[in-house]
C-alpha cells in the first residue's frame, strides 16, 4: 500500500498559517482503516498487509514563508547556498517550523514508530476489528521527496546533513540524512522500490513551471523572489503605512493573502478585497500603490532582471502585465492572467495531465498512475486504456491536492473579482496485487468551508443573477454596500492590534 500527499506547506507561522493539527489524526485514523481494507484480498480472504509506504510529495516544510528573510535582507534563496550565513538561514527556519507544527508532526512520526500501526491478525467479513484482537503491525515507511518551497532539502553537504537529520527525528522519516532528499525517484532506491510496486510514477510538479523551476533543483526560482520580496512583506507595508486609515476587515483579509491561488491572482484578489472592505476611493489607492511599488523593486532586483534576457516566454514581461494594477487591461484581467499562465505552464487546463502523457513511464507502460502536486488542485484524468489478450491497462493522472486554506475565484460576475475560501485535504491511496481485492487506487479529497465570520467576512447584499448567456457589468454591481465586513468582536480585536 503505497499513499501520497503534498502541498501541506507547513510554515513558522510568522507569515501564514499552518494546517490544523486535527488534520494530521485524521490522516492517521483514516490510514488505519485503509490499511485493515486493503487486507482484504481478491479471493475473499484475509492476509494482514505488513507494509506501508507514505510519500510527502513536496512542498511540506515551506522554507519561504517565513519573516527571517526580511529580518536578513542580505540573505536570499538566490544566494550562495553555502556560506555560513545560508545555512543558519535555512536551519533556523526548518527548526521553527518544525516546533511550531510538533504537535501534527508527532503524530505522523508515531505513525512510523516500530508497532504503532497495528491491523487485526485475523478478521471476518463485515465484523468489526476490536483491541482485544490479536494484531499485527504494519512496517510504515516515511518517504520526503523535494518540491518548490523546501528545495533546500536537495542540497548536498555536511551542513544540510545537519539539517536533515533534524527532519529525520522530528518527522520519523526514513531518508538517509546524509544523502540529499530526492526531487526525483530515481535519486532513492527506497522510493523507487515503493514506487515501482504499485505501478507509479510520483514528482512534485514543479519542473513543468517555469516560475518555480529554471533546470536545476538545487538553485532557486522566480517564485521564491515573489514569496519573499513581494507577498510576504506586501500585508505588513500596507498595515505599517495606512494603520489609521485601514477598516478592520481589509487588514483581517489582506493576512489571508498567500492563501490566493493561483499566486499570480493575488492583485486581482487585492481589487476584489478592497472594493468590499474599504469605502474609501483614495486609501483603497494607496493600498495598490504600496503593491506596485513592492512589485517595482521586485520586477528591478538583479536576480529578475537577469531571468529578462534569456526567457524564451517573456516570463518578466508577463509577470509585469499580471501583477501591477498599473499595467491590468481596462477589461478581462482575470482572464488575461489565466490564459498568460496557460501559455507559461503549456497546460490547457492547469492541470498538467499533457505532460503526464509524455511521462517515458506513461509511454512504455511501466506506470498506470502517475502523481503530480503543485498545482494545489486535486484531480484525476483518464490519460488510456489499453487491451491486448483480453488484459487491460488503464492509466490515470492524478493530482495530489493540498493540506491547506485556499482562496479561488468564482464564475458568477468574474469583473467582480470575488473568491470563495476552503479548507482542503487530499490523499491517494496505490495498491499492489491483489490487496484490497484488486482495487487499484484510491483518492480522498475533503473540504471544509470557511464560515463567513472566521473569515471576517459575509455577504449583505442580494446576489446579482443573470440569465444564460448574458454577462453582469460591472456598472450594474453599483449602489450596493459592501460585501464583506468584519464581525463586532474581530473588529475590535483587529483595531487592537494595530494600536
Amino acid at each position: 500500500m503505497l499513499v501520497i500527499v503534498s502541498d501541506l506547506h507547513l510554515t513558522d507561522g510568522s507569515i501564514s498559517e499552518t494546517v490544523s493539527p486535527g488534520v494530521f489524526s485524521l490522516f492517521a485514523r483514516r490510514l488505519r482503516e485503509m490499511a485493515m481494507a486493503a487486507s482484504w484480498r481478491t479471493d475473499g480472504s484475509y492476509q494482514p498487509i505488513d507494509r506501508l509506504d507514505i510519500v510527502l510529495l513536496g512542498d511540506v516544510l515551506d522554507v519561504i514563508r517565513s519573516a527571517r528573510w526580511a529580518a536578513r535582507p542580505s540573505v536570499r534563496p538566490w544566494g550562495n547556498p553555502h556560506t555560513a550565513e545560508f545555512v543558519d538561514q535555512i536551519s533556523r527556519i526548518t527548526g521553527d517550523i518544525l516546533r511550531h507544527n510538533q504537535e501534527g508532526l508527532s503524530v505522523l512520526r508515531t505513525l512510523s514508530a516500530e508497532g504503532a500501526l497495528t491491523i487485526p491478525l485475523v478478521a471476518r467479513r463485515g465484523s468489526k476489528s476490536n483491541a482485544a484482537t490479536q494484531r499485527q503491525p504494519v512496517d510504515v515507511r516515511v518517504h520526503y521527496m523535494v518540491g518548490n518551497a523546501d528545495w533546500f532539502y536537495h542540497l548536498p553537504g555536511a551542513q544540510f546533513t545537519a539539517i536533515r537529520q533534524m527532519m529525520v527525528r522530528q518527522m520519523g522519516l526514513s531518508n538517509p540524512a546524509d544523502k540529499p532528499l530526492p526531487h526525483d525517484i530515481n535519486e532513492d532506491d527506497q522510493l523507487l522500490q515503493a514506487m515501482r510496486r504499485h505501478k507509479v510514477l510520483a514528482r512534485h510538479g514543479d519542473l513543468y513551471d517555469p516560475l518555480s523551476f529554471e533546470g536545476d533543483r538545487d538553485a532557486s526560482s522566480l517564485s521564491d523572489a515573489v514569496v519573499i520580496d513581494l507577498v510576504n512583506r506586501f500585508s505588513g507595508e500596507v498595515e505599517s503605512e495606512l494603520i489609521n486609515e485601514l477598516p478592520a476587515s481589509t487588514v483581517l483579509g489582506l493576512r489571508e493573502i498567500d492563501d490566493v491561488r493561483p499566486l499570480m491572482m493575488i492583485p486581482v484578489w487585492i481589487d476584489g478585497l478592497l472594493e468590499r472592505t474599504c469605502k474609501s476611493p483614495a486609501v483603497r489607492k494607496r493600498v495598490k500603490t504600496v503593491w506596485d511599488r513592492l512589485a517595482d523593486e521586485f520586477l528591478s532586483s538583479e536576480f529578475v532582471r537577469q531571468r529578462d534576457t534569456w526567457s524564451p516566454l517573456d516570463l518578466i514581461d508577463g509577470l509585469e502585465r499580471a501583477l501591477k494594477f498599473s499595467k491590468r487591461p481596462s477589461m478581462g484581467w482575470a482572464d488575461s492572467i489565466h490564459r498568460w499562465l496557460r501559455l507559461v505552464h503549456g497546460a490547457a487546463d492547469g492541470s498538467f495531465h499533457d505532460r503526464a502523457m509524455l511521462e517515458q513511464d506513461f509511454r512504455n507502460r511501466r506506470a498506470k498512475h502517475i502523481v503530480y502536486g503543485h498545482t494545489h488542485r486535486a484531480a484525476n484524468v483518464p490519460l488510456d486504456a489499453s487491451y491486448a489478450e483480453g488484459f487491460v491497462l488503464n492509466q490515470v493522472h492524478f493530482n495530489s491536492g493540498t493540506w491547506r486554506r485556499v482562496h479561488r475565484p468564482t464564475w458568477l460576475g468574474p469583473t467582480e473579482h470575488e473568491f470563495i475560501p476552503a479548507d482542503e485535504m487530499t490523499f491517494l491511496a496505490f495498491y499492489s496485487g491483489d490487496e484490497r481485492k484488486g482495487r487499484p487506487y484510491e483518492m480522498w479529497s475533503g473540504m471544509l468551508g470557511c464560515s463567513p465570520l472566521e473569515n471576517s467576512v459575509h455577504r449583505i447584499d442580494p446576489a446579482i443573477l443573470s440569465r444564460a448567456g448574458e454577462s453582469i457589468s460591472a456598472s450594474g454591481q453599483q449602489g450596493h454596500a459592501p460585501h464583506f465586513v468584519a464581525s463586532p468582536a474581530e473588529a475590535r480585536n483587529a483595531t487592537a492590534r494595530r494600536k
